[in-house]
């Protein structure tokens, strides 16, 4: 499957929002986007028209795949499971975002980002109660615990994404034991609980695949 791989600042450049997508730069002065910077492909000078319903909607599901790091197809797998799942479709689809276990590792603190998390997984360095998952799309469900692999504990990459921890904890939904680089996924975080992920309007992300 075809990824992205030029600059991730760029990203959050087109979207004019931090997406989160290099750890602790996207926290420092080196940030694009607080340095006003135009969007690519933008009029510097601001002449752009007024953005269509379907524009802002567009925007919006970008922004949103992009923050979890996926492609077209995969983003729009998980919206059909979404929309066939009983209850509202935006909150489905956050549901099932945050139980990706690429996802998860990064909310652990194993990662500084989503996409280091992607490769961690990759590289069959987690297990998932007990065994061993290399898949970063693999949805992690509630009580399941996830750990390091023991052999990679000493690895440099968690110790200093670790450090995370110390600062700012985990999300209510996890636990966490760093000592052990063990932690628990304790249950599906409700829509209202992600509250890390600016202004994202689900409903337009809906209404835009309803079209």
């Amino acid at each position: 499957m075809a990824r992205y791989t030029g600059p991730a600042c760029r990203l959050c450049r087109v979207e004019q929002k931090k997406l989160m997508l290099k750890g602790d730069r996207c926290k420092s002065d080196k940030c694009p986007i607080n340095k006003k910077r135009p969007a690519p492909g933008k009029d510097p000078k601001g002449r752009a028209g007024k953005r269509s319903d379907y524009g802002l909607q567009l925007r919006e599901k970008q922004r949103l795949k992009r923050i979890y790091g996926m492609q077209e197809r995969q983003f729009h797998i998980f919206f059909d499971r979404a929309l066939r799942a009983p209850g509202i479709t935006g909150e489905n689809l956050f549901n099932l975002l945050e139980r990706r276990l690429d996802n998860v590792v990064y909310r652990l603190r194993f990662a500084v980002s989503r996409a280091q998390a992607r490769q961690i997984v990759l590289h069959g360095h987690i297990k998932v109660n007990g065994k061993r998952v290399n898949v970063p799309s693999y949805l992690v469900k509630a009580e399941d615990t996830i750990e390091v692999e023991e052999t990679s504990k000493n690895l440099v990459i968690f110790k200093d994404a670790l450090k995370e921890y110390g600062k700012s904890g985990v999300m209510p939904w996890l636990q966490l034991d760093p000592d052990a680089m063990k932690g628990k996924f304790l249950a599906v975080p409700r829509r209202t609980d992600v509250t890390d992920l600016g202004d994202i309007k689900e409903q337009m992300i809906v209404e835009y695949y309803s079209k």
